[in-house]
């Protein structure tokens, strides 16, 4: 048999996959983005998962600062501050670098990401933190992982393994029995705000995610912010009147983190390392946020942690190990096979295992 004969020859066999094609509406900024799943032993794999960590510490922070916050400035004052600041910051790199106005089409997204992130998860946050102590907002919001993949099931038709649904379902039920038994038997208003910002911020992280294959991740959050930079100066122009402000180091401290360290920092070298090393890789750091919101508690606040607590942040970082073990069930790669020049092809999807041939 001649090898121009063989149907398994290497040079007949052309193997495409769907999900590494690039979208159009990403061609010019694909150039500034490095390839996801870097090996992580080179040195681009080294320098994403280093942006990756950065950016978890820094959302790890998020609760201690706005406690610190809550210090100075009341619950309205200190969002609208915080998303005023953030979009200087944002619309400022956005303007230095150069990068041209979203499509009018991504304009709905990013005002779901606005809604969700910018002002959704810090108001109703911030709203908890009066009557809940950080390290019990830290277990509660250790779900969100899991709330952000049930909706972006929903939302994108992804479909996740059974064993990933057995460990959220699991994950929730630790959270729920965790706060029950915190608030003595019934959930508490603080909780009530917890679980809403849950579902705001898994909605915007979901679109944000929708929105950062067209556009790198950066540019979404900085778009979102510059978006709702109109709302928050008018919140803050109506509510810095209304409520107290007495001044001190912890309240503009924690006022500047929330602001340039969590909002716009953070999410910008999260998205970079996400870029370098993958979604998957990435996430995997982020299972130490609650832990490392606990202990920032203890040492910058002084908090008194519950045996409960600790214990309810490895369960809920145990479950969701679980889900990034048990992972998607994603479409294999599509092979066609020719067998030469106007020989018969066959095109094997996987799934159904759909083929066609032609002569």
């Amino acid at each position: 048999m001649r090898a121009q004969d063989s149907a398994t020859s290497s040079s007949a066999i052309a193997v495409a996959d769907p999900a590494a094609t690039p979208h159009p509406a990403s061609a010019a900024t694909s150039s500034a983005v490095p390839p996801v799943g870097t090996p992580a032993t080179s040195p681009a794999g080294r320098s994403g998962t280093v942006l990756a960590g950065l950016g978890v510490v820094a959302f790890s922070l998020t609760f201690p600062a706005t406690a610190w916050g809550l210090e100075s400035f009341g619950p309205w004052s200190l969002v609208t501050l915080r998303s005023v600041l953030a979009a200087l910051v944002a619309g400022g790199v956005l303007l230095a670098a150069r990068v041209p106005l979203p499509a009018r089409r991504h304009w709905a997204g990013l005002a779901v990401v606005g809604g969700g992130v910018v002002v959704g998860f810090p108001l109703l946050t911030t709203l908890a933190l009066q009557t809940s102590t950080t390290s019990h907002a830290a277990v509660v919001v250790g779900l969100l992982p899991l709330t952000t993949a049930v909706l972006g099931s929903l939302r994108t038709g992804e479909r996740p393994s059974r064993a990933f649904w057995i460990a959220a379902l699991a994950g929730a039920a630790v959270v729920i029995a965790f706060t029950v038994q915190q608030s003595g038997g019934a959930l508490t208003t603080g909780d009530l705000y917890l679980f809403g910002a849950l579902l705001v911020c898994a909605a915007g992280y979901t679109e944000g995610g929708r929105l950062a294959r067209v556009m790198p991740g950066w540019q979404v959050i900085g778009w979102a912010l510059v978006l709702c930079l109109p709302l928050a100066v008018a919140g803050s122009l109506i509510a810095l009147p209304l409520e107290p402000v007495h001044l001190n180091a912890h309240g503009v401290l924690g006022l500047v983190w929330v602001a340039a360290g969590s909002t716009f920092l953070g999410l910008y070298v999260w998205y970079r390392g996400m870029a370098a090393i993958g979604v998957a890789r990435a996430s995997q750091l982020q299972l130490a946020q609650p832990l490392l919101t606990l202990v920032w508690s203890f040492l910058l606040l002084g908090e008194e942690l519950s045996a409960a607590a600790p214990v309810a942040a490895v369960a809920v970082l145990v479950c969701i190990a679980a889900t990034q073990r048990a992972g998607r069930r994603t479409a294999r790669p599509v092979l066609t096979v020719r067998s030469g020049p106007g020989g018969p092809s066959r095109t094997v999807r996987s799934g159904r295992e759909a083929r066609t041939a032609r002569s």
